[in-house]
């Protein structure tokens, strides 16, 4: 079956082009433009627009958490560390289909009793979230989750030196991981300072084995000193932006755009961090009437580890960044809908840190690409991310111009996922 997108304002990951129809065949665009045979399905967009689906470049998700995704256009989310990598999928995600694909790095490297160690609750016991969670799975899927999470917290082999850390690389990668994570937060963002970190020796033996398997190496960082370490032993992207703004960041800024690293800065989080829920999102009815009380109330809750941050820092360092020429890739840090990790919600996020990029002096149309083709190419998703033809059909229409007008990207009409529509219609 043939289905034309007609009468729509096309913004195709990169920019607004000129024709006003798409189509679509099985999962995949058949033309931008072009003819429309006669057996085809005709959806008029009445003048809205069609963007592509949106990516989430730094997750920690659940299948909850991949629904709620896609509700908001997001029909792809990375995981930087957690059970969803080619294995995961396969034992978890078999035959659901209402949810974004995910890709995943993982288990971080990271040392014993180092970040996430803190975040996390004691024991090996699951946390109450994923208890909920589990309530609503067949047999079948709680079992999985529960081997899924022995793995995760279980018995995760440490990182104490570079042979362990090459051999934890290697169990990621055996174990289907998409691309490589290592931490490097010694806690004084996270009101946890003292946390152990690893040398940069360790570090750099863990970045080398994830380049020998041909994965990309990204870093956890939160200082301008951690984002010096991350470029220093190699590594493709830093998953944060350095919330703190010292007298030597021009060089760093330079340093990072020498390397051509890419930053996912997670703006929604550092506010978080600095003590600022989402409750303006959390007010939306373009939000509120798709999320549950646990995650509104997340929204309208927030970290709150580093009220001395400021935004007004954080918007300046990324668009030092940007003007360098560094990559900017839009992701959130989501998790749980847990009010200590608040200002955070699947797919409601990815909205969010498109809006605080335009805060910080991005265009509109310079944050779509943010959300869109920057970040599959920086991680090779060359299928999506795009509007273009032979592209994988994930895309997303919305009522308005959010190339003009940012905040109409949640306006969201109808999401089509492999071609197949999942909102809408």
């Amino acid at each position: 079956m043939i289905t034309a997108i007609t009468n729509v304002r096309i913004f195709d990951g990169e920019k607004v082009i000129g024709a006003t129809k798409v189509l679509i065949e099985d999962e995949k665009i058949l033309s931008v433009g072009g003819e429309i045979p006669e057996h085809a399905v005709i959806i008029d967009a009445g003048g809205g627009t069609l963007i592509p689906g949106l990516i989430d470049a730094h997750v920690h998700t659940s299948i909850d958490g991949l629904r709620d995704a896609l509700k908001f256009g997001v029909t792809t989310e990375l995981e930087m560390m957690g059970g969803f990598t080619r294995n995961g999928r396969e034992a978890q995600l078999k035959g659901i289909e209402d949810i974004a694909d995910v890709r995943s790095a993982g288990m971080g490297v990271t040392p014993p009793g180092g970040h996430p160690d803190e975040l996390m609750p004691g024991d090996g016991e699951i946390p109450d979230f994923v208890l909920k969670e589990m309530e609503k799975m067949s047999e079948e899927d709680r079992n999985a989750m529960l081997v899924a999470h022995a793995h995760d917290h279980g018995e995760a082999p440490t990182v104490t030196n570079r042979d362990e850390a090459v051999a934890f690389v290697g169990e990621q990668v055996r174990d289907g991981a998409d691309y490589i994570k290592i931490m490097i937060e010694e806690g004084t963002v996270l009101a946890a300072p003292g946390l152990p970190v690893l040398s940069q020796d360790i570090l750099k033996a863990a970045v080398e084995e994830a380049h020998r398997h041909h994965k990309i190496a990204i870093a956890h960082v939160l200082t301008a000193e951690s984002s010096r370490q991350a470029i220093e032993v190699g590594v493709e992207g830093l998953a944060h932006l350095f919330i703190d703004r010292p007298e030597n960041t021009p060089d760093l800024v330079r340093m990072i755009a020498e390397a051509g690293a890419f930053v996912t800065p997670c703006l929604v989080l550092n506010s978080s961090i600095i003590g600022k829920p989402a409750s303006e999102m959390a007010q939306d009815s373009r939000v509120s009437s798709k999320l549950s009380p646990e995650w509104l109330d997340t929204l309208n809750s927030s970290f709150h580890t580093y009220p001395q941050g400021s935004m007004e820092d954080n918007y300046r360092n990324v668009m030092d960044l940007h003007r360098a020429g560094v990559d900017i890739l839009v992701g959130t840090d989501v998790s749980v809908p847990v009010p200590s990790l608040g200002g955070l919600a699947h797919g409601v996020s990815v909205h969010h840190e498109m809006q605080l990029l335009v805060e910080a002096g991005f265009t509109p149309v310079e944050a779509l690409q943010s959300a869109t083709s920057k970040t599959a190419r920086r991680f090779s998703l060359d299928d999506r991310g795009r509007i273009v033809e032979g592209a994988r059909a994930d895309l997303v229409l919305v009522d308005g111009d959010p190339t003009t007008n940012i905040s109409d990207t949640l306006s969201i009409r109808e999401v089509w996922q492999r071609g197949v529509r999942k909102i809408g219609g």
